[in-house]
């Protein structure tokens, strides 16, 4: 078993992305789930549309701040 430094930082990033993707998964599958076992499935139906609707505007955000972060990194070598 070979031990190569990894760079905690990045390992860090990659917990917290997948916690944060289990953590969307788990309560749109649980929420929908609850709302089907509760009110039935087209109310499910219905949950499931508010959830991916819900899910639009945080993905435009998370894609926005990322291509920021992506230009701040790309200029940090050409300051004029």
């Amino acid at each position: 078993m070979k031990n190569t430094p990894k760079d905690l930082r990045e390992h860090s990033r990659q917990t917290k992305k997948r916690l944060a993707v289990s953590g969307v998964i788990l309560t749109v599958l649980l929420g929908t789930l609850l709302i089907a076992f509760l009110y039935g499935t087209p109310a499910a139906g219905c949950g499931l549309v508010f959830f991916f609707t819900l899910l639009i505007p945080v993905a435009l955000i998370i894609f926005i701040l990322s291509l920021l972060q992506w230009i701040v990194k790309d200029s940090d070598g050409h300051d004029s």
